[in-house]
């Protein structure tokens, strides 16, 4: 069935596109006889100021010459006649020292002040210029081929101001009173159109709701509209007859559908008895498989516990020592307290004691509980850690301090290439967590039975991602298992050390709690290569 938010009225479509044509068409019409009346009008404005300021330089040459300033002033008198001059100065070219001089002017209003010096804009000034209220024109002043002088003249806009006004006006009731029209045009259209389709559209409902087929849609006084309806009624003379026809068929089929139906019913009956014992069956081979898989993963989690058990058991027992060792030199403390035989000197070796048994527990309980928590990262939450600027290259030195305890009585070599000053915006939990897992397991699994191995990781910078390439020279990864090393239980070391679940937690750390990608390469013999990338914020590297 079509869903109703796809179909459209036709009646709101055709008076959307009747009325916004025209509307659109009328105003952008209309806006542009406007613009291009205004512009006639600015230019009309621009050839009088034009013709007044040549008149005005051709007229006072002669005085301009003379240094007659009385007959020009006399002469500009004329223009309080020309309501739309504002302004004019007379500026007269002095010969020596050369340059242009200020010789008199003419204020329409002699209430108003007058307007600053135009000598300096004669260039800017050299054709009609509109601002927002003005019009303002320069021209020279010429006597006997010669220039003598220049005239400055300012005339106001008020007219084109108030026919731009009265334009808009008009364009708009125009507007409002097309709209008003072509609305009116629209539901007249719709009466003559759409009321005729909407009555066909309500009995060809009826027709479908109540299943009366035998009734026909009346004559439209529309040529097309009475097409489709005849169409539609000879639609329905047809289904009425195959409706007769199928009844008919229906009632041949239901004796035909009884007969078959007792025939079925009795193979039917065979075949459940066959299906019982073969879903049985099935049902024991799928119990049987669901405990050989709960025991696997059992006896995984077993080997995972027992592994992490005997890590904790080291630093929790050391912290225990310490703590027994210090609650004694308490004791001492408190006994020489009590009986006012404290000495400073057993007070401050008590205090250096205490100092460094309180740093062995801390120590050791931290490592145990980072062991925990690195056997609770299989399930990796991206929101674990949150994002914090750190130096990559220190994070680096951290984790091969961390791993001390396991490398420190071992051959092999790890190298450690990044930048200095590479510092980053990230998660550093996730990334430590990567590193370990991928050094513990070419340690365990890599550089089995093997005198001395070497480790290189490279860290480099690339765009706005960081990219980590960890190589050894191994043993390489067997390709039988090498298409599922990510996954969870992958090990060539099942009930001797491997869990299983040390790459499988690389790859999610790398893609839930980074957002990146890890590749591997790896051949027997040849080591492995894991190439990590993830999206980081580079901050302040040099």
């Amino acid at each position: 069935m079509v869903k109703m938010k796809s179909i459209h009225s036709l009646k709101r479509k055709l008076m959307i596109m009747i009325i916004g044509f025209i509307v659109l068409f009328v105003i952008i019409s209309s806006t542009i006889l406007a613009l291009l009346f205004i512009e006639d009008a600015k230019e009309e404005t621009a050839n009088h100021t034009q013709f007044w300021a040549e008149l005005i330089a051709k007229t006072n040459s002669k005085d301009l010459i003379d240094d007659n300033e009385q007959a020009i002033e006399d002469n500009l008198l004329i223009l309080k006649g020309v309501p739309y001059i504002n302004y004019v100065h007379i500026y007269k070219v002095h010969p020596s020292p050369k340059g242009i001089i200020f010789f008199t002017s003419y204020n329409k209003s002699n209430n108003s002040s007058g307007i600053s010096e135009k000598d300096s804009q004669i260039s800017i000034l050299s054709t009609p210029t509109f601002s927002k209220y003005a019009v303002e024109f320069i021209t020279p002043i010429n006597y006997q081929s010669e220039i003598v002088g220049y005239v400055y003249i300012q005339v106001n806009t008020e007219k084109i101001q108030e026919l731009t006004t009265s334009v808009y006006a008009r364009l708009t009731v125009v507007v409002l009173l097309l709209s008003l029209v072509t609305f009116l045009i629209v539901l007249s259209l719709n009466h003559f159109i759409t009321s005729p389709m909407s009555n066909m559209v309500t009995q060809i409902q009826q027709i479908y709701q109540q299943k009366k087929f035998d009734i026909r849609l009346p004559v439209i006084p529309y040529k097309e509209l009475d097409i489709l309806a005849r169409n539609i009624n000879i639609m329905l003379d047809r289904a009425e007859t195959q409706l007769v026809k199928l009844t008919d068929a229906e009632q041949f089929s239901y004796q035909q559908n009884l007969e078959l139906e007792n025939k079925v019913n009795k193979r039917t009956q065979a075949l459940k008895d066959s299906n019982q014992e073969l879903l049985s069956t099935l049902e024991k081979l799928h119990q049987f498989q669901g405990q050989l898989v709960e025991s696997e993963k059992m006896a995984s989690l077993g080997d995972m516990v027992a592994g992490v058990a005997h890590e904790v058991n080291t630093p929790i027992g050391l912290g225990i020592t310490a703590s027994t060792l210090l609650s004694d030199r308490l004791s001492e403390i408190k006994d020489a307290f009590e009986d006012k035989t404290l000495k400073s000197s057993q007070l401050k070796k008590f205090l250096i004691e205490g100092e460094e048994n309180t740093a062995i527990i801390y120590r050791n309980l931290k490592r145990a509980a980072e062991l925990i928590t690195s056997f609770k990262q299989v399930a990796v939450d991206q929101t674990i850690e949150e994002e914090r600027s750190f130096n990559v290259k220190e994070l680096f030195n951290e984790i091969l301090l961390t791993l001390a305890p396991q490398i420190k009585n071992t051959p092999y070599v790890i190298n450690i290439d990044c930048p200095e000053s590479l510092t980053i915006q990230s998660k550093p939990g996730p990334i430590t967590q990567i590193i370990i897992n991928l050094i513990l397991n070419s340690i365990i699994h890599g550089f089995d039975n093997k005198v001395e191995g070497t480790i290189d990781i490279t860290i480099t910078q690339f765009n706005e991602n960081l990219d980590i390439n960890y190589q050894d020279d191994g043993t390489g990864i067997d390709q039988s298992i090498f298409h599922k090393i990510f996954e969870p239980f992958t090990t060539t070391k099942r009930g001797s050390g491997g869990s299983g679940l040390g790459l499988h937690l690389v790859y999610n750390l790398v893609t839930q709690a980074l957002n990146g990608k890890i590749d591997c390469i790896s051949e027997i013999d040849n080591g492995v290569k894991f190439t990590i990338s993830f999206p980081v914020q580079m901050v302040n590297n040099v």
